[in-house]
Order: structure tokens, then C-alpha cells, then sequence
């Protein structure tokens, strides 16, 4: 008979794994913060140049449509950059849970759900700001 017995965990490469997946989590985080700076900033180039042209409608100058593209612009690039880093914090997290040296137990990441969610917010903003240029025409 052979013996079955399991072996104990390797708290080196335990430690190891957790080292890891807190580096993706910081790693992700960082990318949240600059992904939220960038949506933030091109909703508020577009709310704060369309406050100025409602106080000032007599300008030949249209500054409304180039700011707008501008700032969609902006948010589109902070959700292209959080799925691309959402994609690869799942990846980093199936690359460590692979590894067999490693006992890994799945959990639902923090920061992997937070990138999810302010997917969704630049999304909203997006929409919002492209909606409301097709429904608001400058006053001549």
C-alpha cells in the first residue's frame, strides 16, 4: 500500500503567491486611478466648456463640438485603458492559480470589481455627453 497522507502547504511559496497577488491588486489599483483621472477629466472639459458657451452664446466660434469630441475622447481612452487592465489583472490572477508549486484558492478580487463598475460609470458618462450633443443645438 502506498501512502496517501497530504502534504502540508509550503508557506514559502504560500507567502510567495500572496506576495504576487497583492502586487496585481496595487498594480490594478494604479490603473483605476489613472483611468478614473482621465474619464473625470474629459467629462469636465465638456460640462465646463458647455457652461461657458451657454453664457456666452453670441461667439461665432463653436468651441462646444470640438470639446466635446475631446473629452469623449478622454473617456474613451480611460475605458479602453480599465478593459485592457481588468483583462490583464484576469490574467495575472489564472497565471498564479496555474502554477502548481501553488495552493491557490479563487477569491472574488476587489479591485477586478471596482475596475468593472467604473467601466460601466465611464460608459455612462460617455453615452450622456453623446446624447446630449444630438439633443442640445447651440443657440444662433
Amino acid at each position: 500500500m502506498t501512502d496517501a497522507t497530504p502534504q502540508p502547504p509550503n508557506i514559502q511559496a504560500e507567502l510567495a503567491k500572496e506576495r504576487n497577488r497583492a502586487a496585481a491588486e496595487r498594480t490594478l489599483m494604479a490603473w483605476i486611478r489613472t483611468n478614473l483621472s482621465l474619464i473625470s477629466f474629459g467629462f469636465g472639459i465638456d460640462s465646463i466648456v458647455t457652461a461657458i458657451r451657454n453664457f456666452q452664446p453670441t461667439e461665432d466660434i463653436n468651441p462646444v463640438r470640438f470639446s466635446r469630441i475631446f473629452g469623449l475622447a478622454f473617456i474613451a481612452l480611460g475605458i479602453y485603458a480599465m478593459i485592457v487592465a481588468a483583462i490583464e489583472h484576469h490574467q495575472e490572477l489564472q497565471h498564479i492559480q496555474r502554477s502548481a508549486a501553488y495552493f491557490y484558492k479563487p477569491r472574488r478580487s476587489l479591485g477586478l470589481t471596482v475596475a468593472v463598475a467604473l467601466i460601466g460609470i465611464g460608459c455612462f458618462a460617455f453615452i450622456s455627453i453623446l446624447v446630449r450633443g444630438f439633443t442640445t443645438s447651440p443657440t444662433s
